[in-house]
């Protein structure tokens, strides 16, 4: 019955989830910072039954909700922060703030997340155990869980949580309203290399002249894709993309540098290893062939985001149960994103899953992804996630000394 009570109760929420999914969208705030956030939030938890911290070095909160009975906890997780986007897109809700947009759904997830509290907080009797909700800053390369984490998310309660969940909109690709997860690896871990090519300016009508950083950084740039290629297994992915390449003044002068920047793609933790070593061995190569000079640096983004099999299946089993056939599939392959929830996961059990957005009036095969200025997603997810969310920290709690074990 609770399954039912859950969506029903959800979907008499909708008005109120919508209005705070809208005011959250006009004023998107950056990084770890997000006063404003975190005021409307506040403000939406007012009269809960929760124990609020606020973070000390961001605008974090976390909120317990302590059950009626005695049990394990679970943490539920959803992310704050927006992107430096300008928003291209002709609704009456645009944001307000020039060069900043939830491009990337999270106001969405801050919503649900909130619904959530509400809807957990009028069943906290039934409750065995303690929900942990995890409102984080900081996710779009921030770090904000790790630094959640270090100020002790993981144990607000006194013990760490058995179980963690985090849900993720997409604007495109997923029908709308259809839910995905798979277990193990989920979105890959995400490093930046960067490289600086020395060289010796010089005139460009006789480059016999000079050591020319920007030759040789191109063939770097070209080898690297072949190196992937031909050291990689295709079955364990590794994706480099140079999305930056800087060098040069005008058309007549050779430089003395070249600069650029690749993002570097891994599921596994002997792949990430390898490619590390590799890209810094072709670009020495190939500058020591040119008889130039380089730096290469490699710098430890995100780590891979890691479901525990039998929380996947669970989440899995929860969205089946919640809302009939249909609605949850299991996905093929993970995704070449990334997600610093990987850190709240590398620590608990957990599961991360994905929800199609996708306007109705739009094409998910063409609609515009995350982190586009044209990006839509539709506001009739948010009863949804806000009941899958309460699903699943309500049945985990309710099974925690049974199938799945404490």
């Amino acid at each position: 019955m609770f399954f039912m009570s859950f969506t029903e109760s959800a979907q008499d929420m909708r008005d109120e989830l919508v209005q705070l999914r809208h005011s959250l969208h006009t004023t998107p705030e950056l990084g770890l910072a997000l006063p404003r956030t975190q005021e409307k939030v506040l403000t939406a938890l007012d009269g809960l039954p929760l124990e609020i911290t606020l973070g000390s070095g961001l605008s974090s909160i976390t909120a317990v909700l302590r059950g009626g009975r005695p049990g394990p906890a679970v943490l539920l997780r959803g992310d704050m922060d927006a992107l430096p986007v300008a928003e291209r897109n002709d609704l009456p809700y645009i944001s307000q703030i020039d060069g900043r947009m939830h491009a990337c759904g999270h106001d969405l997830h801050t919503t649900m997340l909130a619904g959530a509290a509400h809807l957990l907080s009028a069943r906290r009797e039934e409750l065995a155990g303690d929900v942990i909700f995890m409102f984080q800053p900081g996710e779009e390369g921030y770090e904000g869980a790790k630094h959640m984490i270090d100020e002790g998310v993981l144990n607000v309660t006194g013990t760490p949580p058995a179980a963690a969940y985090g849900m993720h909109v997409v604007s495109s690709i997923l029908p709308p309203k259809v839910f995905a997860s798979r277990p193990g690896p989920i979105m890959a871990a995400a490093d930046v290399f960067t490289v600086t090519v020395k060289g010796s300016g010089g005139h460009g009508s006789t480059p016999h002249r000079a050591k020319d950083p920007i030759q040789a950084g191109c063939e770097m740039v070209s080898a690297l894709q072949s190196m992937v290629t031909r050291t990689f297994d295709v079955f364990d992915p590794v994706v480099v993309t140079v999305g930056s390449f800087h060098a040069g003044s005008t058309d007549n002068v050779i430089p003395d540098e070249a600069r650029f920047e690749a993002t570097v793609r891994t599921f596994s933790k002997s792949n990430r290893a390898l490619v590390k070593r590799r890209l810094v061995e072709v670009v020495e190569g190939i500058a020591a062939a040119h008889g130039l000079g380089v730096e290469a640096s490699f710098g430890m983004g995100y780590p891979v985001t890691v479901n525990d099999p039998t929380e996947a299946d669970f989440a899995g089993r929860t969205a089946d149960a919640l809302f009939g056939p249909g609605r949850y599939f299991v996905a093929p392959q993970p995704v070449m994103g990334s997600e610093d929830f990987s850190y709240v996961l590398a620590e608990v059990p957990g599961a991360f899953v994905f929800l199609g957005a996708c306007p109705p009036d739009r094409d998910p095969a063409t609609a515009a992804y995350n982190h586009s200025p044209e990006a839509q997603f539709d506001d009739a997810v948010l009863p949804d996630g806000a009941a899958l969310y309460a699903s699943l920290a309500h049945t985990r709690l309710s099974t925690a000394d049974a199938s799945l074990g404490g």
